[in-house]
């Protein structure tokens, strides 16, 4: 009798999301060698994180922003804008330097929807910055320094009600909404619906609805893009994205200076907050995951890096949640995928305390050989080519550092080529170096 997925073990679950990928399932190929390519980068990718054997040789795995923009001649205004010229020019990145993922189009997000919305936490192209230029964080306080207990106490009522007012100019009128865990009795079904009649309320909803459609037909056009680079031999490993819990508050709620002044003002109350906020962070990449069926969860890491936080605050405040998040992900599943942006060189012992052959790990500006001997032992680590040698290198600096990396990092598995950070203005020549280089060199004997 076949087992349900509640009474699968985290190792038979991860199995079957792979196993799912590696089905391809629905796919129609476009020829027998697409089928086969398809089928050897699920199989080179999940040996690589579970370091039980060897894959083939090292994957690549490049991270791209609006380098594929740039590649085939479109701003990355267009991009945001013109969804199909959006997947023409991933399309084009895609097979012209072929990758062993397909990482997707949907990096540049749809423009139109920030625009419906008035979002004021990015600005992008076209909209706060050149329509050449990528977007921008545009950190402030969208939670006040007395407001944790709002958040502690019902997060998801403080993200609908105050942050959502906060960063999206036409959303203003949620502050009026009910909390409708309150709707216990007949009595009060009438108090807790009255609100839905203002015309400030039922403008923010038509505002939602229209923003809907927008992202809707975005998703549409999205999802033909990776149904056809899973049929030209191309698969999508990564369905979900999540954040460390310390990051929500310190990135898009308190902002830097709030949360460093938290650390020292008010450093219980920080603590509260990070524990009512992981499950819903658990929350976030597992559901994606079902839906998408693909196992990778990304996890962008800003505040933990070298220098922002002192080992002991590191060890209190950042790494018990990050850790909270890794297992939870892990149990049902899932492949955490932590973009390790900066330098996580005085964090390595503290991070390997994670079970083996469960997580992926890309780095930006850490002692590769440092993380080979330490999280090596039971993570995939991956990078650290640097995206500036990227842009302003040449080939042969480029097949050095790759070398390099390769003879450091490759042994016995575990290691994926990745740039550090997410790449927008770099040379051509120079990432097709990085990749072919890599195919050709980084194979196991």
């Amino acid at each position: 009798m076949e087992k349900k997925w509640e009474e699968l073990t985290p190792d038979e679950k991860q199995e079957t999301l792979f196993a799912k990928c590696l089905s391809a399932e629905g796919i129609e190929f476009a020829s027998p060698q697409a089928e086969k390519d398809y089928k050897e980068r699920v199989t080179r990718l999940k040996k690589v994180v579970q370091l039980k054997e060897l894959p083939d040789r090292v994957p690549v795995l490049p991270i791209v922003s609006f380098f594929p923009a740039f590649y085939a001649g479109i701003t990355p205004q267009e991009a945001m804008y013109d969804y199909d010229k959006c997947c023409q020019a991933y399309r084009k990145f895609t097979l012209d330097f072929e990758p062993d993922v397909n990482t997707g189009a949907g990096n540049p997000c749809p423009g139109k929807v920030f625009d419906i919305l008035d979002y004021k936490l990015y600005a992008w192209p076209g909209h706060g910055v050149s329509p050449n230029h990528s977007y921008q964080c545009l950190e402030g306080e969208y939670m006040m320094a007395d407001e944790y207990d709002a958040l502690i106490q019902d997060p998801s009522y403080f993200f609908t009600t105050t942050y959502f007012p906060r960063v999206f100019g036409k959303l203003g009128a949620f502050q009026m909404l009910p909390n409708f865990s309150s709707v216990q009795e007949i009595v009060f079904v009438p108090l807790n619906v009255i609100p839905f009649a203002m015309p400030d309320v039922q403008a923010a909803y038509q505002t939602l609805f229209e923003a809907g459609a927008e992202a809707m037909k975005w998703a549409g056009v999205l999802g033909a893009f990776n149904n056809e680079m899973a049929s030209l031999g191309y698969p999508s490993i990564f369905g979900g994205f999540s954040k460390v819990p310390f990051d929500v508050i310190g990135d898009t709620l308190r902002g830097t200076r709030g949360i460093m002044l938290d650390l020292y003002r008010q450093p219980d109350k920080l603590l509260e907050a990070l524990e009512a906020i992981t499950p819903m962070m658990i929350n976030m990449g597992i559901s994606a995951v079902k839906m998408s069926g693909n196992p990778g969860v990304m996890i962008p890491l800003h505040k933990g890096a070298d220098g922002f936080l002192s080992d002991e605050q590191f060890k209190k405040f950042y790494w018990p949640y990050f850790r909270k998040l890794i297992m939870g992900l892990i149990e049902e599943g899932c492949v955490p995928y932590s973009f390790v942006e900066g330098g996580y060189n005085t964090r390595l012992e503290i991070i390997s305390d994670i079970p083996k052959g469960k997580t992926m790990w890309a780095f930006d500006r850490t002692d590769m050989a440092e993380a080979k001997k330490t999280l090596g032992k039971v993570a995939c680590i991956a990078g650290n080519m640097p995206t500036d040698l990227l842009a302003v290198g040449t080939p042969q600096q480029v097949k050095d550092y790759a070398k390099n990396l390769i003879d450091t990092c490759a042994q016995g598995g575990g290691y994926i080529m990745s740039n550090g950070v997410a790449a927008d203005e770099v040379k051509a020549e120079n990432f097709k170096m990085m990749m072919d280089f890599t195919k050709e060199y980084g194979v196991y004997k």
